[in-house]
């Protein structure tokens, strides 16, 4: 049995995990404010979901764009314009009075920041090889702990007078900091040995696309729960508005716990069998959140819920990337396009099925989308069995480069 070897945090990882941090934080702030921004600019549920629908937009944007800005321009370029985009777009976001002007600061903030997030998995799993699965979840803790602070500046800002506006502005400030600090940095460039040239000109093979769809199902739930989580707790478990939003801080508090315990876990088992205990986890908190009439159960079921949801997506993005280990420059630009792709829909879907029946019945759509997940995994997770061992026969002996 070949010995475990020792993970290594280099300048390079930390600037990964802190970027990834700053990414999340503004993605995860945009669900406590909207109850805040639909109330100033008198919106319904449908124009309220398309404010995360642009940022969706510009998720598929992203993905579509980043493997052909990086060959052209270099990572490096493209991974600090795309941070500086997001900083600008939430600038923009701060002084929106119209929803034209909100949705499409969102929409630049989507495209210009997931350029980012997508070359963060890409390095990350180019740099850490075979262990990319512990670089990635481990990334996923600290963008957790930046996510649960959102909902808390948000509602704490609003409930002392400082407004919810504050909570953007600290965001571009610490891209600020960032910046200077990591200015200097390099990241691993494209790889272009003729292994990997010829594996970039082959298909991505089925075992990845079924994972691809556990992705896009893993962030609509955890986007439902997002966005729309502060609603159901004002309308349904009859919180108000500012303890709706500083709520969700229990769900990103969870996420937090969820991931650190996936990190560590990832080291005495495999991807693929952590990824059905969380979507698990998930099917056991969730149905208490939406179901329960007792303010406590739900938000203990939130709490249960958010510790499954904050594993599916960095597990199945690392099991993805790892059944294509020589193709990561085209896999994590189309795992980012699924993602926006659900992004996009899921939320919107939702919002408009509140409009029409209720937000308490609409959540019935993620309790559907669970259980698919939990579904398609299986088959996954046998598939990827087979082709793990067809790439074992076509690589025989692995060399370092």
């Amino acid at each position: 049995m070949t010995p475990l070897k020792t993970f290594i945090r280099d300048p390079f990882t930390w600037m990964a995990y802190s970027m990834l941090a700053y990414y999340a934080y503004f993605m995860a702030i945009l669900g406590p404010l909207m109850p805040f921004l639909r109330s100033e600019l008198n919106l319904n549920y449908t124009v309220t979901g398309l404010h995360l629908s642009a940022f969706a937009v510009g998720m598929i944007g992203a993905g579509l764009l980043t493997d052909r800005l990086t060959g052209r321009w270099g990572r490096r370029p493209v991974f600090w314009v795309g941070g500086l985009g997001m900083a600008l777009g939430a600038v923009g976001l701060t002084v929106s009075g119209q929803s034209f002007w909100s949705i499409t600061s969102i929409l630049a903030m989507g495209l210009l920041g997931t350029l980012m997030l997508a070359l963060i998995q890409t390095t990350l799993s180019d740099h850490h090889g075979e262990q990319r699965v512990i670089a990635l979840t481990e990334s996923n803790v600290g963008a957790s702990i930046s996510a649960s602070l959102a909902p808390v500046f948000v509602g704490n800002f609003e409930r002392i007078g400082l407004g919810w506006r504050l909570a953007l502005l600290l965001g571009v400030v610490a891209f600020v900091w960032l910046t200077l600090r990591f200015r200097r940095q390099l990241l691993p460039e494209r790889q272009r040995g003729s292994s990997h040239s010829r594996a970039g000109s082959r298909p991505l093979p089925l075992v990845f696309w079924a994972y691809w769809f556990v992705i896009c199902i893993s962030v609509s739930v955890e986007w439902c729960l997002i966005f729309w989580g502060a609603d159901f707790l004002e309308k349904v478990i009859g919180l108000s508005q500012v303890s709706a939003a500083t709520m969700m801080s229990i769900f990103f508090g969870a996420m937090v716990v969820g991931r650190f315990v996936g990190s560590r876990l990832t080291r005495i088992l495999s991807g693929a069998t952590l990824l059905l205990l969380a979507i698990g986890i998930t099917l056991v908190g969730f149905p208490l959140f939406w179901l329960a009439r007792f303010a406590p159960l739900n938000l203990a079921g939130l709490f249960i819920a958010g510790l499954g949801v904050a594993n599916m997506f960095p597990l199945t993005l690392s099991v993805a990337l790892s059944v294509v280990p020589t193709q990561a420059d085209v896999a994590s630009p189309r795992l980012s396009l699924g993602g926006g792709t659900a992004i996009l829909l899921a939320p919107l879907v939702l919002g408009w099925t509140a409009d029409q029946l209720n937000i308490q019945n609409a959540y019935g759509i993620v309790a559907l989308l669970a259980i698919i997940a939990a579904a398609v995994t299986f088959w996954a997770n046998r598939m990827a069995t087979s082709h793990d061992k067809v790439l074992a026969d076509e690589n025989p002996v692995t060399c370092s480069e």
